[in-house]
């Protein structure tokens, strides 16, 4: 028993410790930016940091750099919007090109016209530069329990929002400095598994273990709805039509998909689905009329939803790993418009990250990457926490 105790202890003043260490390192930080700093110091610093890199990790971040669109975009705060090519037109095209889908499993991407447009976005910097990280921003610890979700409100780096399963949802305010928790959104009964912002950032939505969905006003930090499942089990994730935030889609841990009009708190007549294990994660496509789910035993099925009558038509299914969960799922036609088609990112409990082209109107996916080449490893010793960054396209048309 003292042994136990005596573990525990030191295991809490390490984290102390972490995070101290982490505190004081910002401060030092903001201290020395405030007093200014020489370019050509800079230069030398990112110089010696990618030599330290290569040594550790062996490959040579200058060598293999990427101008990442959708990395440069974020950091320039711009957003490109879809103009010229829409989802739907680039499944059509995708579906034009199915002969030749033994050639798309390779490394290459396809230049546009507005693949130079796209490159510019990133700046003129290497991925050195890019992922320079200089301090911790912020440290939020409001929370007494794991982090189960943590998001940014759409297009809006100055909120951020997570929930916990300590049961409660807080809402934070990055910017203008200093950081701070606007909101703490309690009411809960167990912890909460996931939530959204609806399209505007007014509204949130989140779901739980205590078998309930519920909708709060971001602005006002209140609930403004309460819904129960319907099956009594608990929601284990959740989504808003991006073209009607009036209607969300829950799956729960029955295997079943619904979807909801939050307005009435009516789960729609047509509108469920049955998978073949606990619903982890859900995603639409930006045009609202694609839907995919992913479960605990490694499958994903796609559905078709009627935007008028929120009615679900099942589509595909594909096993990804036998009873391996796909905790997470990413649908999205890339910013770079250097792409070939729609996409597909599925995280996958077998320590996988896959890309899976999305190549018909019913969301047939087909795989088109199996194994991401890690590029960028940031680690946390202190708190026992490596984020990595995935290489999703080919260094052939970003370097």
């Amino acid at each position: 028993m003292i042994s136990v105790i005596s573990i525990v202890l030191l295991h809490n003043i390490e984290i102390q410790l972490g995070t101290l260490y982490i505190r004081r390192r910002s401060q030092l930080l903001r201290e020395n930016a405030k007093q200014g700093y020489s370019p050509a110091a800079r230069k030398q610093y990112l110089r010696l940091r990618n030599q330290l890199l290569t040594q550790r990790y062996g490959v040579s971040l200058d060598q293999s750099s990427l101008r990442s669109q959708s990395m440069g975009a974020r950091s320039n705060s711009r957003v490109t919007l879809e103009t010229s090519d829409s989802f739907e037109n680039r499944i059509d095209l995708a579906e034009k090109k199915l002969p030749r889908r033994a050639s798309m499993a390779t490394d290459e991407v396809v230049p546009t016209r507005l693949a130079e447009a796209s490159r510019a976005m990133a700046g003129d910097t290497s991925i050195a530069e890019n992922y320079a990280f200089t301090g911790v921003h912020h440290i939020f610890d409001q929370h007494k329990d794991a982090v189960t979700a943590v998001r940014f409100a759409n297009n809006d780096k100055s909120l951020l929002a997570c929930c916990s399963l300590d049961g409660s949802l807080s809402i934070c305010q990055l910017t203008p400095p200093p950081a701070s928790v606007l909101y703490i959104l309690s009411g809960h009964k167990a912890g909460i598994t996931a939530f959204e912002w609806s399209i505007s950032n007014d509204l949130i939505l989140s779901c739980s273990l205590d078998a309930t969905v519920r909708l709060w006003d971001a602005a006002l930090g209140r609930c403004i709805r309460v819904v129960e499942d319907p099956l009594q089990a608990s929601v284990q994730c959740c989504a808003f039509q991006p073209l009607n935030n009036n209607m969300v889609v829950v799956g729960n841990s029955k295997g079943m998909v619904q979807v909801l009009n939050v307005s009435t708190g009516i789960y729609l007549k047509g509108g469920s689905s049955k998978t073949s294990g606990s619903v982890l994660s859900i995603v639409f496509d930006s045009s609202g009329k694609l839907l995919w789910a992913g479960d605990d035993r490694g499958y994903i099925v796609s559905y078709l939803f009627d935007l008028h009558s929120g009615r679900l038509t099942k589509g595909k299914k594909i096993l990804v790993s036998e009873n391996s969960a796909i905790t997470c799922l990413s649908a999205r036609s890339w910013a770079s418009r250097e792409a070939r088609d729609p996409s597909l990112l599925a995280n996958c409990a077998a320590d996988a990250v896959l890309l899976f082209s999305i190549i018909r109107k019913d969301g047939t996916l087909e795989l088109k990457r199996n194994e991401l080449s890690c590029y960028v490893k940031v680690k946390f010793p202190y708190l026992n926490m490596i984020i990595h960054f995935f290489k999703v396209q080919s260094s052939k048309f970003l370097s």
